[in-house]
Parts: C-alpha cells; structure tokens; sequence
C-alpha cells in the first residue's frame, strides 16, 4: 500500500483568528492530516453539516456563531467527536461545553504537538469503539448487561447506562471511564493511568479534561437518582467508585 493510497484524517478547523488558522492548517497538513479551514461559526456549522469529518477542532469565541451554539446545533444530529480551543482562564465555557457534547478541550495556548497528540488519541478511540461495535453488532443484546442489584445497566452499544430505564446520556469519553471505574470499584486509580486507558494520552498537571468527564458523570448520575455508588476524588491519588455511604 502506497501512502497516497492510506486515508488521511479530514479535520474541520473552525478558528477566526488568521494567523492561527493558518498556522493550524500549515501544521496539522504536514501531520498527514487532511485540514479544511473555516474563519466564521455560521460557515463552519454549514461545513460541519455537509460533509463527513473525523474531528472538528473549533474555537469557543467566533464571530456569527460561537463554538458553544455549533456544538450545540451538532450534537442534535452529528456524534463527529469535537476539541474546543479556549482561553486558559475560562473554564465557565469548557464546563458548559462538556455538558453539552464536547469531546475535549485544548487551551490556549497549545503547540503542534499537543494538539496532534489530542487529535490522534480521539481517533485512536473512535477506532476502538468501531472494532468494539463490529464485535457485537449481529449478537442481539450482547451490549448490555444486566441491572446490578442497585439497578444500574451498562448498555456498550449505546455507550450509556441506565436507571430504572432512563439513560444517563454519557458521552463516549465518560462511558468509557465509568466503565474503567465500575470495573475496578473500590480501587484507586490514578489519573495517569486514567488518561492512558480511557482518553489515549499521557497525563499533564495542567490538563483538567479528566476532572471535566468526572464531574459530567456525577452530575448526569444524580440526574437520574442513581446513589447506590459515588465517583470519589482521592487527593493526591486519583478517582475511586465505591459504596455510598448511608446516613445513620
């Protein structure tokens, strides 16, 4: 197989600012990936929705429509995994962004590197997901488990689990780590080797994607009255899903 006959990524970069943008589209081309470039949110969305990409990078702030309201628009119809470029002081928008779909976050500013570290690692996960489903897809019901005693069903075709038959509406990033955790209960694992196992990529001090999954997964667990089991943070340490504690 010749290298022009491999397929090359198809990245949409959403970025208003020119010298960025071009800069991004320079770099990521000469990765190997395949880069359309957009300098407004109204033209991205209307890309994004015409045709198939493997990932969308975006900026949060764009002129016409910003990220927020193009994540939003394309979570109603599109499960393309999406990387938010933000500010490094404004997690108000990355949490709003999680909450509404956001595979990832990378702050400003970031290198070459970084990025194409991230982008690899989501299409690393993709990939895995594929395989996953191909493996079960003609075996009725083979992705999904049975409630436990407390009720909670994990539904591997859907990437989502269930209460008393309401889903929790994970995304693929926070299924994928309560499943790690729920696995592992009662085990301490460490941030590093979360990063490593569920989100394809090395761990840096900096890097709050993990504690964005975690605390969407909370939220979406009590959404839903689930109490038997609580994510727990260990300082210092990590993540533990363990027994809730019940009150005398």
């Amino acid at each position: 197989m010749t290298p022009a006959s491999l397929h090359r990524p198809h990245i949409l970069a959403i970025e208003d600012d020119v010298v960025l943008g071009a800069f991004v589209h320079d770099q990521l081309d000469r990765c190997g990936f395949q880069v359309t470039w957009c300098q407004n949110g109204a033209e991205g969305l209307a890309c994004a929705q015409r045709e198939p990409f493997d990932v969308v990078l975006m900026d949060i702030l764009l002129p016409g429509m910003n990220g927020l309201d193009i994540l939003t628009h394309l979570r109603r119809r599109h499960t393309v995994p999406i990387i938010l470029m933000s500010a490094l002081g404004a997690e108000a928008d990355r949490i709003t962004g999680f909450q509404n779909g956001a595979d990832d976050y990378l702050p400003k500013p970031f290198s070459v590197d970084e990025l194409r570290v991230r982008i690899e690692a989501i299409l690393r996960r993709v990939d895995l997901e594929r395989r996953f489903h191909g493996l079960t897809a003609n075996e009725p019901d083979a992705g999904v488990e049975k409630p436990e005693a407390d009720g909670l069903a994990f539904d591997h075709g859907r990437c989502d689990v269930f209460f008393v038959g309401t889903p929790a509406q994970l995304t693929g990033s926070e299924y994928r780590l309560l499943e790690t955790l729920w696995r592992n209960q009662e085990d301490v694992l460490s941030k590093a080797f979360l990063y490593q196992h569920v989100l394809q990529r090395g761990y840096s001090q900096h890097d709050r994607s993990l504690d964005m999954h975690i605390s969407q997964i909370r939220r979406k667990l009590k959404a839903v009255g689930y109490q038997a089991r609580q994510l727990r943070t260990v300082w210092g340490k990590g993540y533990v899903l363990t027994a809730a504690v019940l009150d005398a």
